[in-house]
C-alpha cells in the first residue's frame, strides 16, 4: 500500500517542528526541520522541481512522523540530536565525530605540557581547540624546543632521580631533579602561554628586553639562548600570513564537484591560525553548497558538541543564517555571529579555506579515478564477469603464538571502508595454528551473513593454498556461494611485485606494474598493518597487566601493600612464602596461595 500523502498533509500543523520519514520496514530514512511543517513536508510531494535523489527518497516513504516544537530554533536543535542518534541514510552525515584536541597545561608547580581530548575535567589551562592532533603535536614540539617545558605525566615526574632523555636532547629543562628553579620555569611557562594566546609581538618584545639585560650583565650564553628563541618566533610569525592578534573564529568553506562534497574548516584563535581540516560528508540528496554548509554547521556544532567560537564565517550565504546563529548562541550561552560577507583579514582566512576545499575535492577526484582504473584492471586480470565493489581481506598475526589476532579489512568503490573493519581475537588451543585461526575468524565473520550481514564480492586471503583451502571449506560449510576467493602469497623472494596469486586452484602472477596487482597489494598490506597493530595492542595490554592480578584474595589494597613492601611485582615473585607473609595484612595461608599462584604462571 502506497503512502497517501494527500490525506497525511491534511492533518499536518503549520507550527514549527521536526519530521521523520520511514520506509515500509520502519527504517528511518530522513530527518528534517521546518518553520511550517505543512508547507515544508508538502514540498516533497509536488510534481515539479525535485531532483532525482529526492524523488528516490519520496518513492520509499511509507510513513511520516512529526514532532511539534515551540520555536524553529528548538526544531533545529532537535533535528541534529536525532541525526546524531539515528544517522538516517538520506541526511548529510559526518564520519569524523572525534572531539577537538587541546594543548593542556596542568596545575602542577612545574606544569605539564601535553595533548588532551574530551571533557575539561583536569585542573589546569586548555588552549585551542586545534582541528587535528597533528597540529597539537606540532605546536607542542615547537614549545618544547623553545621553552623546554616538561611533557611527562606526574607519576613519572615524581619518581625521577636523574634527568631523562628529553633533557639530554634539549627538550626539557629538568625540573624533576631541580635543574631549573620554579621561578625560571614559571618565566618559560608565561612565555609559552603568550605564544599560545597569539601575543607573538608582545612576547618578542619581552624576549628582546631579556636578551639586552643578559648582554648588559655579560651573560652572553643566556643572551644567545634568548636570541635563538626570538629567531624561531619570528620565523613562525612570518609563516602566519594573516595574523591580526584578535578574533576567535571558525572559517567554513564548501566545494562540490562531480558529486564530491568537501567542507574545509579553519580554526583561528586570538587571530592565529591553529590549523585546518577537510571533511567529506556523506552526500545523498544532491544538496546545493548552501544546503550542505548549513547542514554541516548544525551537525558539527549542535550534534557533535564541538567548541563554538565567537564567529563562524561561511563561504556561501545560507537562508537560515539567523536561525543557526540563534541556535549556536543558545547552545553556547553567548552570542555567536554567522557571517558570509567579510573584509580585510577575515576575507583572507575565507579565501584560504575556499582554496583548500577546492584542492581537497581535486585530490579526492584524482584518487577516485585511479581507484576506478585499478578496479577495472583487477576485473580483467582475474577474469571476473563483474567489477568487485566490496572486497574483504583476512590476515593472521601473533607473537610466537601469543595474542593471536585475525584482521578483516574492507574496500569499496571509495577505497578502505574503515567503519567495516573487524578484528578477531583467536581463542583456544588453535591460537598458535594459522589454519585453525583463519578458520575461526572466517566462520565468525561469515556466519553473520545469514543474519543479514553484507556479503563480499571478492574474498582475499593473505596466504597460500592451505589458507585458501580453509576459506573454501568454511564458505562451503556455511552454504555461501558466488564469492570468489583469491589467495595472495608473497612468493619465495617475498618481494613486492612477485606475489603468487591463487584462484580456483590455479597459481599465477601478474605483471609488477599492473594496476590490478597494485590494488591487491594495497588491500593485503592494509590487512597486514591492521593485524599487526591489533596484535601489538593485545601484547602490550598483557604486558601491562600485573602478575598479581587475578590471584584469589588479593585485591587492589593487598596488591598495593605487596608492591610497597617489595618494590615491584618482580621482587614479589622472587620472594618466598615466608617473606610474603611479613607484608601487613597477608596471612601465612594467603602468602602460600600467592606464592603458588605466582609460580604456576
Amino acid at each position: 500500500m502506497s503512502f497517501d500523502s494527500k490525506a497525511f498533509l491534511n492533518t499536518l500543523s503549520t507550527k514549527p517542528g521536526v519530521y521523520k520519514m520511514y520506509d515500509a520496514e520502519g527504517v528511518l530514512l530522513y530527518v528534517g526541520k521546518a518553520k511550517n511543517l505543512k508547507n515544508r513536508v508538502s514540498s516533497y510531494f509536488t510534481s515539479k522541481g525535485l531532483n532525482a535523489k529526492t524523488v528516490a527518497l519520496v518513492s520509499r516513504i511509507d510513513s511520516i512522523e512529526t514532532l511539534i516544537t515551540s520555536s524553529e530554533t528548538e526544531a533545529l536543535l532537535l533535528e541534529h540530536n536525532l541525526i546524531k542518534a539515528e544517522r538516517p541514510p538520506y541526511n548529510i552525515l559526518l564520519k569524523d565525530d572525534k572531539s577537538y584536541p587541546y594543548i593542556f597545561l596542568s596545575g602542577h608547580e612545574f606544569p605539564l605540557l601535553t595533548l588532551r581530548r574530551g571533557k575539561k575535567d583536569k585542573q589546569g589551562k586548555y588552549y585551542g581547540p586545534y582541528p587535528s592532533s597533528s597540529a597539537v603535536r606540532e605546536s607542542i614540539s615547537f614549545l618544547q624546543r623553545l621553552f623546554k617545558l616538561r611533557n611527562c605525566e606526574d607519576s613519572y615526574f615524581n619518581n625521577r632521580s636523574r634527568p631523562c632523555l628529553q633533557y639530554q636532547i634539549g627538550r626539557c629543562s629538568g625540573p624533576c631533579v631541580g635543574l631549573i628553579s620554579e621561578q625560571d620555569y614559571a618565566t618559560d611557562l608565561s612565555h609559552a602561554e603568550m605564544f599560545l594566546q597569539g601575543k607573538n609581538r608582545v612576547l618578542i618584545s619581552d624576549l628582546q628586553s631579556e636578551m639586552d639585560r643578559h648582554a648588559a650583565n655579560l651573560e652572553y650564553e643566556q643572551a644567545a639562548k634568548v636570541r635563538d628563541q626570538i629567531q624561531h618566533l619570528r620565523k613562525v610569525q612570518e609563516q602566519q600570513d594573516i595574523d591580526s592578534e584578535q578574533g576567535n573564529v571558525d572559517v567554513v568553506a564548501v566545494h562540490i564537484e562531480q558529486a564530491i562534497c568537501a567542507i574545509h574548516l579553519s580554526v583561528v584563535r586570538h587571530g592565529r591560525m591553529l590549523g585546518s581540516k577537510s571533511y567529506f560528508p556523506k552526500f545523498n540528496m544532491e544538496e546545493s553548497e548552501a544546503e550542505s554548509i548549513s547542514a554541516f554547521i548544525g551537525q558539527f556544532y549542535l550534534s557533535l558538541n564541538h567548541e563554538i567560537p565567537d564567529e563562524v564565517i561561511l563561504s556561501h550565504e545560507v537562508a537560515d543564517a539567523s536561525l543557526l546563529a540563534a541556535a549556536l548562541g543558545e547552545k553556547r550561552n553567548k552570542k555567536v555571529r554567522v557571517s558570509h560577507q567579510v573584509r580585510s583579514g577575515r576575507l583572507g582566512w575565507l579565501r584560504l579555506a575556499q582554496n583548500n576545499a577546492a584542492e581537497a575535492v581535486r585530490i579526492r577526484m584524482q584518487d577516485r579515478m585511479q581507484l576506478a582504473d585499478r578496479y577495472l584492471a583487477l576485473k580483467a586480470d582475474l577474469g571476473l564477469s563483474f567489477v568487485p565493489m566490496r572486497m574483504e581481506c583476512f590476515d593472521i598475526s601473533h607473537s610466537h603464538g601469543e595474542a593471536t589476532v585475525a584482521s578483516c579489512v574492507v574496500f569499496d568503490q571509495n577505497g578502505p571502508l574503515k567503519s567495516d573493519y573487524r578484528r578477531f581475537n583467536i581463542k583456544g588451543e588453535i591460537a598458535s595454528d594459522d589454519y585453525g585461526a583463519m578458520r575461526q575468524a572466517l566462520t565468525r565473520r561469515y556466519k553473520k551473513i545469514a543474519e543479514g550481514a553484507k556479503k563480499p564480492d571478492l574474498l582475499l586471503i593473505d596466504g597460500g593454498k592451505g589458507q585458501v583451502g580453509v576459506a573454501e571449506a568454511v564458505l562451503k560449510e556455511l552454504n555461501i556461494q558466488d564469492v570468489p576467493i583469491l589467495g595472495v602469497s608473497k612468493g619465495v623472494t617475498r618481494k613486492p611485485g612477485l606475489e603468487t596469486l591463487i584462484m580456483d586452484g590455479v597459481s599465477f602472477q601478474l605483471e609488477a606494474d599492473s594496476p590490478g596487482l597494485h590494488l591487491i597489494q594495497h588491500i593485503r598490506d592494509e590487512a597486514h598493518r591492521f593485524a599487526i597493530t591489533s596484535n601489538r595492542y593485545q601484547v602490550s595490554k598483557a604486558r601491562r597487566k600485573s602478575s598479581l592480578e587475578g590471584i584469589p584474595g588479593v585485591g587492589p589494597k593487598r596488591r598495593r601493600e605487596l608492591i610497597r613492601f617489595f618494590g615491584d611485582a618482580v621482587q614479589v615473585q622472587s620472594a618466598s612464602a615466608i617473606e610474603i607473609a611479613k607484608v601487613p595484612g597477608i596471612s601465612k595461608h594467603l602468602a602460600q596461595e600467592i606464592y603458588n599462584a605466582l609460580h604456576e604462571q
